[in-house]
């Protein structure tokens, strides 16, 4: 039984000598061959025991991240390679990622930002509006936390702790859990509420974070049309809504290199386990994987 961890050391070794492949390439194959020995692990497999059937349900778990297309091409070329390496060091006999294909892909699968997109976005808001810090709140909080659209519209002042760094939202079927804000989004939000307590606010919305111009709730349709607005601002010719920065988070931070069940737990995903039983991160945990990993956090990391 060969041990995974020190597998994907001699990966890694191999890659290095790998000359046709870029710096870039290497980093990213060795980052998506982990995050599936994370998958196998949680799964009690042994290398010897992968069937083409754990490498596809592998696949469907990332694609019910929202992973975007272009990240799963190279997973799967990255695993491919692994698998490569494993025939030539004689660690298997038979290699299972020969009949892997592409799963198929959900219909109107949104389009993956770039960070810069993203950044373009923001910079793309008129400050000389009055809903302009509310906008700003609004894009660092889908970006920065992956919350859906109807969590969003939902978020309570009272469930956020600003201290804490994290909030409660109501997911599917009135799951509740913790998502951690980064200090970008907290940032956004301290700077959005100077501006909200100017609104003359309707009864029963007082504890709703996000409001309109006339003080009541914001609802799903309006924050679609304050996100596809700002990146038709931006000159992004993509298919923009709010579930596309729902995507790009997560797939930001899983090339990122953040742990699979981490960025699972954030988006409020079941267990990427088929068996087995599910363990919770603590609330610190997943602030440091995204802290570590989410391109807007790297530089707020927390000092050791």
């Amino acid at each position: 039984m060969h041990h995974l961890d020190s597998l994907l050391d001699s990966f890694c070794d191999y890659l290095t000598l790998e000359r046709n492949l870029s710096d870039n390439t290497r980093l990213a194959y060795a980052r998506d061959v982990r995050h599936l020995i994370t998958y196998l692990q949680s799964e009690s497999l042994g290398i010897a025991d992968v069937q083409p059937e754990h490498l596809h349900n592998f696949l469907c778990t990332l694609i019910d991240l929202g992973i975007g297309a272009r990240s799963q091409a190279r997973l799967i070329a990255g695993i491919r390679s692994f698998f490569h390496f494993l025939l030539l060091e004689r660690v298997i006999s038979d290699d299972p990622s020969l009949l892997i294909e592409t799963p198929r892909l959900p219909e109107h699968l949104p389009d993956v930002l770039d960070v810069s997109e993203i950044d373009a976005m923001i910079e793309a808001i008129d400050y000389s509006k009055a809903e302009a810090s509310r906008n700003r709140a609004i894009i660092e909080t889908l970006y920065g936390s992956g919350v859906r659209v109807s969590e969003l519209t939902d978020i309570r002042l009272s469930r956020i702790d600003f201290s804490a760094q994290c909030m409660i939202v109501e997911g599917k079927g009135a799951k509740q859990r913790i998502v951690p804000l980064s200090p970008v989004a907290i940032e956004a939000i301290r700077d959005y509420l100077p501006d909200r307590d100017l609104l003359n606010i309707k009864r029963g919305a007082e504890d709703t974070l996000f409001l309109n111009r006339r003080g009541a709730p914001l609802t799903r349709v309006m924050i679609f049309y304050v996100v596809k607005n700002l990146a038709q601002a931006a000159g992004i010719r993509k298919k923009v809504s709010p579930h596309t920065l729902r995507h790009s988070f997560a797939t930001h931070l899983l090339e990122g290199g953040a742990n699979l069940r981490a960025i699972q737990e954030m988006l409020g995903h079941e267990s990427i386990e088929t068996t087995g039983i599910y363990v919770h991160l603590d609330r610190s945990k997943l602030m440091g994987e995204l802290l570590a990993h989410h391109p807007h956090y790297k530089h707020y990391k927390t000092q050791e």
